[in-house]
């Protein structure tokens, strides 16, 4: 089984910075695709970033050129570096895993989720 736990989420201002980490632990998760989704208040789960077993990487739209996903297999820990935040990105971020794939839609086949850390930002 592979648990995940996300930490580094807080309260910044517009033009902030944050990084998120996702500790992974479990069999052989270090050969697993992972990725960063968010929540805003209200609604659905969306795709931020995905770092594939191959690593190949993904953003969606608005994390292009602002975040950058990043692993370090020797300490089984998922990045998220967060640049030029906005009141947008206020979300709840969570840290998803899988065997075989993680992307942007069929969020339900997605087998490991974290609990999620809140990102707040102000104007």
């Amino acid at each position: 089984r592979v648990r995940l736990t996300e930490s580094g989420g807080g309260s910044v201002h517009t033009g902030g910075s944050l990084r998120l980490s996702c500790a992974a632990s479990g069999d052989n998760v270090t050969t697993y695709s992972m990725g960063w989704f968010r929540q805003e208040a209200g609604k659905e789960v969306a795709g931020v970033a995905v770092l594939d077993n191959t690593g190949s990487t993904t953003y969606a739209d608005f994390a292009e050129g602002r975040f950058a996903i990043s692993k370090d297999n020797v300490k089984n820990t998922l990045y998220l570096q967060m640049n030029s935040l906005k009141p947008e990105d206020t979300a709840m971020y969570f840290c998803a895993a899988d065997e075989i794939v993680v992307d942007f839609s069929n969020l339900e086949t997605i087998g490991y989720w974290g609990q999620g850390t809140q990102v707040t930002v102000s104007s």
